[in-house]
């Protein structure tokens, strides 16, 4: 990169990828658990670090999700990937190690009303119940990740100030968090509003322990995530062909998708690590079990230009 303004952004980037879970939760329709196991590998195979795989939520809960045991039992876990698998309490975290799960998140937000709408719990009351499951991954030398939502805004409250962002993030570091994603669950972050965040956040913590998780819900997703580079945030999440939606925006696009990030972080000459066409692969595959085509920009562009030739 030459010397300019984007000169002393980070030169290499881990993505963290959740199609495997929060994109496929969404769906109206199950996706078989085969299918599930396939579209792992295949991102498996691609060089992401960091593959969000499922979810050890009860079955009544998550309907989508109620295979994990079997995704986990499934898949051909790759030497250097973490898979990462979502637990929300001690009945899901003892499910989790029992399939032989090393990588575990936990899931709050920054707003009291949505944590009360999602988990039926207020923030305090998350963070209570995540001690004990954070305790016992470590006890166990599991990489725990902490998510935390509505840091850029909340359906139900609106705005969200930066503190009470601060605020959840420092609970999550106290508790031995390895890793924080910040979350802009509804899509209404700006650049402006990313580098306040982050700004706040790295005067609590090392910035190598936060990553932001933008949704591209009014196409803010890739400037936001720019902003976040040139505050040195490393960490991205992202789903492959877009995967996710946005419950809260019905019709709108959710979660950045990863060929769209991908094609902007090699653009600039910043190092990933992972092969933008065996996502495209796994995307493919998955869109072909769904039925419909992804909404990741770059990938049309990409299949589109593959025709032609």
């Amino acid at each position: 990169m030459s010397a300019t303004a984007l000169a002393s952004v980070p030169r290499r980037v881990k993505i963290c990828e959740m199609g495997p879970r929060d994109g496929l939760q969404n769906e109206a329709a199950t996706v078989a658990t085969p299918d599930k196991i396939r579209y792992v590998d295949l991102l498996s195979a691609s060089g992401l670090a960091v593959i969000e795989t499922t979810s050890f939520v009860k079955p009544n809960a998550i309907p989508q999700l109620t295979d994990a045991e079997a995704v986990m039992a499934g898949i051909d876990r790759k030497p250097g990937v973490t898979y990462l698998c979502l637990v929300p309490n001690m009945r899901g975290f003892e499910r989790a190690r029992a399939a032989g799960v090393d990588a575990i998140a936990v899931f709050t937000a920054a707003s009291d009303s949505f944590t009360k709408r999602n988990i039926n719990m207020t923030i305090a009351e998350s963070l209570d119940a995540f001690r004990e499951v954070v305790s016992a991954a470590r006890a166990e030398a599991m990489w725990v990740r902490g998510y935390i939502s509505t840091a850029f805004g909340c359906p139900y409250e609106g705005h969200v100030p930066v503190e009470a962002v601060v605020r959840v993030a420092n609970a999550l570091a106290e508790m031995g968090i390895d890793e924080i994603s910040i979350g802009d669950t509804i899509g209404v972050g700006t650049p402006d509003r990313v580098v306040d965040v982050a700004e706040a956040l790295q005067r609590e913590m090392p910035v190598e322990r936060l990553a932001m998780h933008f949704h591209d819900t009014r196409g803010t997703a890739l400037a936001n995530v720019l902003a976040a580079l040139q505050m040195n945030v490393a960490i991205f999440d992202s789903a492959s062909g877009g995967l996710g939606g946005c419950p809260y925006a019905p019709g709108a696009s959710g979660n950045l998708a990863t060929e769209d990030l991908l094609y902007m972080l090699h653009g600039m000459g910043i190092d990933t690590g992972v092969d933008l066409d065996r996502v495209r692969e796994a995307s493919r595959f998955i869109s072909g079990v769904l039925q419909r085509a992804p909404v990741s920009r770059t990938f049309q562009a990409l299949e589109a230009q593959a025709v032609r030739k």
